[in-house]
């Protein structure tokens, strides 16, 4: 079996029981007001595992599914569990400080992993055609420029109830992990981008 779908399975499964039991969504959550002890950093994790809803489980476990097994089959199932555990606990960082004094704040969600894996795919192939609401087509790069464009721009709004914070700092992180990880440390992204191609994700 491989990593993408043991990732999916595992989050699914927590997440259905989560649903079923609000006390252990509550304690899996991310909700930096009660994260004042050590013991509590396991939310930073744990967070990524749980969902609001059927509708938001789906949507995180179906774009996981189309890139993360586009990207294990390029860097290996260690480093896509690697990357997905780390891009949460990353994702999660900023929300942590930036609301650490307000008990109003909680946050849940896969986001910020599946938009680690998400960048890392298009590092890997910036010129495939991503389709939008699976209807639209357009090019990976151009994709990433929007997406962090209206992330940045709707975590400055008061009053979201999206983790866009996470999805950000996910996304960026993606990215980054890599080049750390790419041997030629970002020339190959850069000819890449020197020589456009368009294809279909296969």
């Amino acid at each position: 079996m491989s990593a993408t779908i043991l990732l999916i399975i595992v989050t699914c499964v927590v997440s259905f029981i989560a649903f079923q039991n609000p006390q252990l969504q509550s304690r899996l959550m991310l909700y930096p007001v009660v994260m004042r002890s050590p013991l509590q950093a396991y939310r930073l994790i744990t967070a990524g595992f749980v969902h609001a809803d059927t509708m938001h489980l789906a949507f995180n476990m179906i774009s996981f599914y189309f890139f993360g097994r586009f990207l294990e089959a390029k860097i290996g199932s260690e480093l896509l569990v690697m990357l997905f555990l780390s891009g949460i606990l990353v994702a999660n960082l900023p929300s942590y400080y930036k609301q650490m004094s307000n008990p109003n704040y909680a946050a849940l969600g896969a986001s910020g992993g599946v938009a680690a894996i998400i960048f890392a795919t298009i590092y890997l192939e910036p010129w495939e055609e991503i389709r939008l609401f699976f209807a639209l087509p357009i090019p990976a790069l151009l994709f990433a420029v929007a997406y962090l464009i209206y992330s940045y721009v709707m975590s400055k709004k008061p009053e979201q109830h999206i983790g866009h914070d996470a999805h950000f700092w996910g996304s960026v992180y993606g990215f980054l992990f890599m080049i750390l990880i790419d041997q030629t440390h970002g020339a190959s992204f850069l000819h890449q981008l020197m020589n456009p191609r368009f294809s279909w994700f296969t």
